[in-house]
């Protein structure tokens, strides 16, 4: 099955729908779907709920699904390097799940993995615990996080062969693997594709049975803070 598109928005021809589930790997700027993430905003699709660790900034990233009001809710860890998703949220525009890092990486990989749920320390006595079912293990509350299975997951390598296997360069891996796990249908962006068999199997960082539809093109690496000496 040929799993290689011309294009972002043609990879996601008959995927898209107003008030789906994506989950979208990245960090901050780092390993973002940029191409994928202008795609959704061109097609218009509305109402969403985005699984992500943050979202971008204002002007880039799913900071523009925020800028045009795309986007429903957000599942995510941290707001603070984008004003607008501040903005919505205080305003009560947008709706906004917290959860912490690591819990948000685990939903994704459990989703992924057939587990709909486990349970975890963290955001016990916390806000993040309110409303979720507690239980005590050998004398410590423990809360129950759910799954995230999303409609569709959208993300960022550097390197796939023609068969979806993918590789991640550096910290641009962060999200993005439990990220393209949590989604029934994943398409990934990268900028470089190889044939099948050119990758070295230990090397691989997600199997290409996770991937569904695969676009190489340009990115835009942008630099979220840049701090340098003086002179």
């Amino acid at each position: 099955m040929n799993k290689i598109y011309p294009d972002a928005a043609a990879a996601l021809d008959g995927l898209l729908s107003d008030g789906m589930l994506i989950a979208a790997g990245g960090f901050g700027l780092c390993g973002i779907p940029e191409l994928l993430i202008a795609a959704i905003r061109d097609a218009g699709t509305k109402e969403l709920t985005f699984a992500s660790n943050n979202a971008g900034v204002d002007d880039f990233g799913l900071g523009q699904l925020l800028q045009t009001r795309q986007v429903k809710k957000m599942i995510s860890s941290y707001v603070g390097e984008n004003a607008e998703f501040m903005r919505q949220y205080l305003s009560g525009e947008l709706e906004l799940e917290f959860a912490p890092q690591g819990t948000l990486a685990e939903r994704m990989r459990a989703g992924g993995s057939g587990i709909p749920g486990f349970y975890t320390k963290t955001g016990v006595g916390t806000k993040v615990a309110e409303g979720k079912e507690e239980k005590v293990f050998d004398g410590e509350t423990y809360i129950l996080e759910r799954g995230i299975v999303a409609d569709l997951s959208i993300v960022k390598a550097w390197k796939a062969d023609e068969t979806g296997n993918l590789v991640f360069r550096k910290t641009a891996r962060n999200f993005n693997p439990p990220a393209a796990m949590a989604g029934r249908i994943c398409v990934a962006e990268v900028e470089e594709i190889v044939p099948a068999g050119s990758l070295d199997p230990d090397h691989i960082h997600l199997p290409g049975i996770y991937v569904h539809r695969l676009i190489r093109g340009e990115h835009e690496k942008r630099i979220e803070q840049r701090t340098i000496r003086e002179a």
